[in-house]
């Protein structure tokens, strides 16, 4: 007994230690979570926990079994699928109609989102949920001209709002009900726990709302160590071909509409030179465009109608740059390069230097940085050394520019492009996970790791892609929690800490002891896994009412509503560690915006429980 409590108080100071490290961020990420998972193999191993017979209470293989975890291969399969959706850009369209709300207000079109994902969480798991609408966020919040880390929690947080209000909502609720059946407690019915689950819904989904965009940081600048794309205006020039989606489009109000948020200069149409205003002018086969338009711009015509890149490589006129673009057509990447000081380059127009048959790589505009250019034709200016070059090319073709001595690479301009072709497949493949997940056909860790197959063996994604979408720091940090948590359960803390609870509040009214045992839950669900957490205190809770001579479900209900209130850190729910690439966030970030949601969530519970199961 002295020796189990001895264990469980070393493993108390490895907890203590880590959430100071997590916290802290003065070591990495990484590093610290590597680091308590030695640790604790270190201490079972030097120090081992074993019953009266001698038996191993505590294992190496039960210490790293984290790194099998269904929740951990669940996570990163799921960041790969949802990686095939935001490369094939399958979310557009939706994305547009949410973005017609931001002429209303901003608030209103992320207000429909949360409220969107807290409905859908409530009927179906909210893992995939928050995967389905990651893309999406980082879209709108694009279009919104938001900095990403001031939605991205916010979307997790309803999706784990909105699972605390039915009984499949989340499968924290399902553990709770099988572990009070098997306590000898009734089922817990669909709706049992909506309308208190609700009430706490709808607190947390205002508070993500208004408060926390104000608690988060802008972090828009440190994407993936990369600098923000200019916003300056790029000459551009296009030659119409007879096969072209722009043929036969018309001007309205002096607008393409392929063509928007673009200020075209002028057309020339075989030998007369066509300036604006174009009223009810018509796009023919031959018609040479040349506009000013950011990269920004560009880009979201390619996304609007992908076939209008075959009216970049008509400028060259050269069947090699027809042949590549049509191979690459599922690899294009954008790159801004710079023509550098001693350049050969320099003084002579692109029609001069053959820089698609030296480079594979197309040039789609001009940015010449001291002033606009005022000269006519794309084709037509002599370049000058700083000038800027906006590229389209192979992934790998673009790379080779790193060695290539009259330009210099602009890395962290480098973007791949949707490849739009494959977009039904990613939809195809990503709603049959969410049909198999949801409707509880296969597994949610079957469905989802076969999903990741599918989205690589079908294209969507290659090998390198779908690598660099899996972040080492949500799989070491899951890792570390779960280590924990195991080592927490084999050593009795937990039960300790709620048993020296209930001596504590020995005597007090019983709407207290409800609220510091959610209060307690609460914050092991924040330390420990969520289910680890709810299948731990269910039995707890139902001896606590038990001694009270209450009805034990009250608890059992608390037990639901407490675990799914792990907002504070990131390893408290997986959407948690979803998330966290895509906001750029750190530790401390979630407990910022998490904690304070957590007391919120606690007061309101407090309040609304006594009076709504009679206690008062």
């Amino acid at each position: 007994m002295i020796e189990a409590q001895i264990h469980m108080w070393l493993v108390f100071l490895f907890i203590a230690v880590a959430m100071y490290a997590f916290a802290s961020e003065k070591i990495g990420l990484e590093i610290s979570s590597v680091a308590v998972i030695s640790g604790l193999l270190l201490l079972f191993y030097v120090y081992p926990l074993v019953d009266s017979y001698g038996n191993l209470l505590l294992t190496p293989r039960e210490i790293l079994a984290g790194l099998a975890d269904p929740a951990l291969i669940t996570v990163l399969s799921l960041l790969v699928v949802g990686q095939g959706i935001v490369r094939t850009g399958a979310l557009e369209k939706p994305i547009r109609v949410l973005i017609t709300l931001r002429r209303h207000h901003p608030v209103l079109a992320i207000g429909v989102v949360l409220t969107t994902v807290m409905f859908i969480s409530a009927f179906m798991n909210n893992t995939p949920v928050v995967v389905i609408f990651i893309p999406l966020m980082t879209a709108l919040a694009e279009r919104l001209h938001r900095p990403t880390s001031t939605l991205m929690i916010p979307l997790s947080y309803a999706s784990i709002l909105g699972g605390m209000t039915t009984l499949i909502g989340s499968s924290t609720n399902l553990l709770v009900s099988a572990a009070a059946v098997k306590a000898g407690q009734p089922a817990i019915e669909f709706f049992d726990i909506s309308v208190p689950g609700a009430v706490l819904a709808i607190t947390g989904l205002v508070y993500a709302l208004v408060v926390i965009p104000k608690l988060l940081p802008d972090r828009e600048a440190v994407t993936d160590g990369s600098a923000p794309i200019s916003g300056k205006q790029f000459i551009v020039q296009m030659q119409i071909s007879a096969d072209s989606p722009l043929v036969g489009e018309e001007a309205i109000a002096g607008q393409f509409p392929s063509l928007r948020n673009i200020t075209i200069r002028f057309i020339q149409r075989e030998e007369k030179l066509l300036l604006p205003p174009f009223d009810d002018m018509v796009l023919r086969p031959g018609d040479s465009v040349v506009f000013a338009g950011t990269r920004k711009s560009l880009t979201d015509a390619f996304s609007d109608n992908p076939q209008i890149m075959s009216d970049f490589h008509n400028i060259e006129e050269s069947l090699e740059s027809e042949t590549n673009a049509t191979q690459t057509s599922k690899d294009q990447t954008l790159a801004e390069v710079v023509i550098a000081p001693a350049s050969r380059m320099i003084g002579r127009a692109l029609h001069q230097i053959n820089f698609h048959y030296r480079t594979e790589c197309v040039v789609l505009g001009i940015q010449r940085r001291s002033r606009m250019i005022r000269t006519s034709r794309m084709t037509d200016i002599r370049l000058e050394a700083g000038d800027v070059l906006l590229l389209l090319g192979s992934r790998n073709n673009v790379m080779r520019l790193r060695n290539n001595p009259d330009v210099l690479l602009l890395e962290y301009s480098t973007r791949e492009l949707p490849a739009l072709a494959l977009a039904r497949r990613a939809r195809f493949i990503f709603g049959a996970v969410i049909v198999c997940a949801a409707t509880g056909a296969v597994p949610i860790v079957v469905a989802a790791v076969a999903g990741a197959t599918a989205i690589v063996a079908s294209g969507c994604l290659n090998i390198y892609q779908a690598g660099r979408a899996i972040d080492r720091r949500i799989v070491l940090l899951i890792w570390a929690a779960l280590a924990l948590g195991t080592a927490m359960q084999a050593t009795g803390g937990a039960t300790f800490i709620a048993h020296a609870l209930v001596s504590m509040l020995d005597g007090a009214h019983v709407a207290v002891i409800l609220s510091f045992f959610f209060l307690l839950v609460a914050f092991f669900t924040n330390i420990l896994s969520n289910n680890a957490t709810a299948v731990l205190f269910t039995p707890v809770g139902i001896g606590i009412a038990k001694t009270l001579g209450i009805d034990p479900m009250i608890f059992v209900f608390a037990t639901i509503f407490a675990a799914n209130c792990s907002f504070a850190t990131p390893m408290g729910y997986q959407t948690n560690l979803l998330v966290m690439g895509p906001g750029h966030y750190r530790f401390m970030d979630f407990f910022k915006a998490g904690a304070p949601l957590v007391i919120l969530l606690w007061i309101v519970f407090s309040i609304f429980a006594p009076l709504y199961y009679g206690l008062l």
